[in-house]
């Protein structure tokens, strides 16, 4: 099993800047990707960013140029840096990792952004 911890989120005005971590502890060896979801309210669950155990990453649309996902091996954990945050990035932030075909999810953290 794959235990994820996400934290860093919270209230910050429009504009402003966030940095949320997971951290992944547990059976992690065979984790191929970790990544952002977020769902809004009354929303689908949708993909923020991904990195793969090479290094390679995938953004959203709706984020290119405002978020960077990053990865620390040495503490296994995975950073989402997002900066010029709108209302619309207001959603519940999951951290995901996929270990052998095996999705796991973290419990989410809140990020609210005030207009």
């Amino acid at each position: 099993q794959v235990q994820l911890v996400e934290s860093g989120g919270g209230l910050v005005q429009a504009g402003g800047s966030l940095r949320l971590s997971c951290a992944a502890s547990g059976s992690i060896g065979g984790i191929t990707a970790t990544g952002w979801y977020r769902q809004a309210p009354g929303k689908q669950r949708e993909l923020v960013a991904t990195i793969t155990n090479t290094g390679s990453t995938n953004y959203a649309e709706s984020v290119k140029g405002r978020v960077t996902i990053s990865r620390d091996s040495a503490k296994n954990t995975v950073y989402l840096q997002m900066n010029s945050l709108k209302s619309e990035d207001t959603a519940v932030y999951y951290c995901w990792s996929r270990r052998f075909y095996k999705d796991y999810w973290g419990q989410g953290t809140q990020v609210t952004v005030s207009s």
